[in-house]
């Protein structure tokens, strides 16, 4: 586990890097800084804090996918049988002392979504890790080869620093990241995509903060006008105590529609909003949809009005699990089977069962009786086209232990 290195333990020395065949630009992209960490450009933890942490659009967002993701059904196969169980199985319905199988895929999937890359760290002795554990991606930099290929990676914690091998056999790291057209060694995040939209969103908030305390604008205007009738100027002590009055009556939520007495030829002009001053809420609305539209969740399923894309709410969540839920997971959960089975070679496969997740109910009913109905197919056709490996011998269901 990586917080064993802060207690004085780390693992031993890499493996010899064996032969391998790399890509014709791999020296260069790797020439700047061969052996050093390349630190991504994208500044996570003040990303998270603006757009996770500081606005309820991108948390709700965040929240919904990794949850979604984190609670579909899972199973495990290889090109003979379905497993009923399976070690890979274990591991991950407990990957450690501290988390379920929902808690680390959470998280994972979270700081995905946060970062546009996910770490996870295996603990073990060489065979199938004993415990799986997700690591902070804002923590994490990746030290290139002269190849272009990653040989390391630098886990920081308080200005220690904890190097992970990843020259031998099987790494004891997983790293999975989302596509990002200008960098070599780290993913995009729907958190960049998005940030604009944040700060529209979160100033938005803040205008309509100041509203309510009074404090964005007057809602009118004191004229003071002298015994001749003329406007005038007040006295510095008048003028002091007239703003200290504002101030301590007529300002915040407590004060709202208290009465204002005026004196000494002093004249309430109120003053109205102009359109454009009240399309701040628009405004609003519209960047919490482009939000939404950068993590790839239906509006509606945020509540965000204005909206009518989807014909009700339940073509909106069918879309969300097809659409966002789905290949996020779909391609999460092939890295991580593929990674584990490097560790026992097994050739199995973990993957979401379609057949069990309430959203595709019905879309999956209509393919199950489309392709049951079609008699030119094979019965290993027919299992083939819906995911499910083909029967024993003697014709049943294969599940092995």
């Amino acid at each position: 586990m990586v917080l064993e290195f802060l207690r004085g333990s780390h693992r031993s020395g890499p493996a010899e890097l064996p032969e391998r065949k790399a890509s014709a630009t791999g020296p260069v992209i790797a020439w700047q800084g061969a052996g050093r960490a390349v630190w991504s450009p994208r500044d996570t933890p003040a990303l998270t804090r603006t757009g996770f942490i500081g606005n309820p659009v991108g948390f709700r967002a965040v929240k919904l996918i990794a949850e979604a993701a984190a609670a579909l059904p899972l199973v495990c196969q290889d090109a003979r049988c379905r497993y009923d169980t399976h070690p890979v199985q274990s591991l991950l319905a407990r990957p450690n002392g501290a988390q379920g199988r929902a808690e680390l895929f959470e998280a994972l999937y979270g700081q995905i979504m946060l970062s546009g890359d996910g770490y996870v760290e295996a603990v073990g002795d060489g065979g199938l890790p004993f415990e799986l554990h997700v690591l902070r991606s804002d923590r994490m930099s990746l030290v290139p080869g002269a190849d272009g290929w990653p040989v390391a990676y630098e886990y920081s914690v308080g200005g220690r620093k904890h190097r992970f091998e990843v020259s031998g056999e099987v790494p004891a790291i997983c790293h999975i990241k989302s596509f990002h057209p200008l960098d070599d060694h780290y993913g995009l995040s729907p958190m960049q995509a998005a940030a604009t939209a944040i700060d529209v969103h979160n100033s938005a908030t803040r205008w309509s903060k100041a509203l309510l305390d009074n404090a964005a604008r007057p809602s009118g205007a004191i004229v003071y006008h002298g015994s001749d009738g003329r406007a005038g100027t007040l006295a510095p002590d008048q003028y002091d105590r007239l703003l200290s009055e504002m101030e301590t009556y007529h300002q915040g939520a407590r004060n709202a529609g208290r009465p204002m007495l005026l004196e000494g030829g002093l004249d309430w002009k109120p003053m109205g909003f102009s359109p454009s001053d009240m399309e701040f809420q628009q405004t609003k609305e519209a960047a919490a949809r482009e939000i939404a539209t950068a993590f790839g969740v239906p509006p509606m399923l945020l509540g965000i009005p204005g909206d009518m894309t989807y014909a009700n709410y339940q073509e909106a969540n069918r879309a969300f699990y097809r659409l966002t839920v789905l290949p996020l997971a779909g391609r999460v959960v092939a890295a991580l089977s593929g990674w584990l089975a490097r560790f026992t070679g097994d050739e199995v496969q973990i993957g979401p069962d379609l057949d069990r997740i309430p959203a595709l109910s019905a879309e999956r009913e209509a393919q199950w009786a489309r392709i049951g109905a079609a008699d030119f197919l094979t019965a290993g056709e027919k299992r083939s086209l819906l995911g499910l490996p083909p029967l024993a011998e003697d014709g049943r269901y294969d599940a092995r232990e």
